[in-house]
């Protein structure tokens, strides 16, 4: 029989669908291909639209594909690893042979909410340069931006072309050389605004890292960056150190 025949028998024709369009993900087109449509794939092999959502779905629930609406169904992109130490978005895509682009939606000074303001050191309603910020890598969103910065340190920073590296700009133009970040990191869905930018479902993962750096003791940056949970894994460092002392891994991380 023909690997890529589907006929009738013990094995649900979904299930053969399933394995048909899982090795084409896996072996025959590169990341970020289109599959053929449930159209074209129910008249190739036969079967109902029924049995063609079926396969599909489940092998986008194990993440082999990806729908992107009114585009259609995509081979998934490999994840990249986030990099754990201080580097910019644009250098770090650069490094990987990726060409970086920043699209920006909201450059202006309001009043931060109090978690931001305590950890800028800014005080109450004082307002602060509030930047949202879309970055892509090869024309494809993978992050969502959304920062404040201390308005004495960086101030004017709208005055600026904020479609680079922004570290580079804070160093270049202010002399702030960030030297040190406190990051968490969580999961979360995407809600409809964040979905939209990221070209992604309502309620698709997303990695959420929320970072407060600092530049010579001096905290200049409140940013939280949602990293696309389809394109973006961590990996992290484990060291064992002495029981004793109440921490029994450290691990060594920095920022995305």
């Amino acid at each position: 029989m023909n690997r890529n025949e589907i006929v009738d028998g013990p094995k649900p024709k979904h299930a053969q669908l399933r394995d048909i369009l899982r090795r084409m993900a896996e072996q025959e087109l590169p990341p970020g291909s289109p599959i053929p449509s449930e159209r074209d794939l129910a008249q190739q092999y036969r079967v109902s639209r029924i049995t063609v959502r079926a396969a599909v779905g489940q092998l986008v629930a194990e993440g082999l594909l990806t729908r992107a609406k009114g585009r259609g169904t995509f081979t998934a992109r490999r994840r990249m690893d986030v990099q754990l130490y201080l580097e910019s978005f644009t250098d770090d895509m650069r490094r990987r042979g990726l060409t970086p682009t920043t699209e920006v939606h909201r450059c202006a000074d309001e009043v931060p909410p109090p978690a931001a303001a305590t950890a800028l050191g800014v005080p109450p309603h004082e307002p602060a340069c509030h930047l949202v910020r879309l970055r892509l890598a090869d024309g494809v969103p993978l992050a969502v931006e959304r920062g404040w910065y201390h308005p004495r340190i960086v101030p004017e920073l709208h005055r600026h072309d904020l479609t680079g590296s922004l570290y580079t700009l804070l160093a270049d133009t202010y002399g702030v050389q960030l030297d040190h970040a406190r990051q968490t990191v969580w999961a979360e869905g995407a809600d409809p605004e964040t979905a939209r930018l990221l070209g992604i479902r309502t309620g698709g993962p997303l990695l959420v890292f929320r970072r407060v750096t600092s530049s010579a003791g001096r905290p200049v940056e409140d940013m939280t960056s949602w990293y696309r949970g389809d394109l973006y894994q961590v990996t992290m460092q484990l060291d064992r150190t002495d029981p004793d002392s109440g921490h029994y891994f450290s691990a060594k991380g920095g920022n995305p």
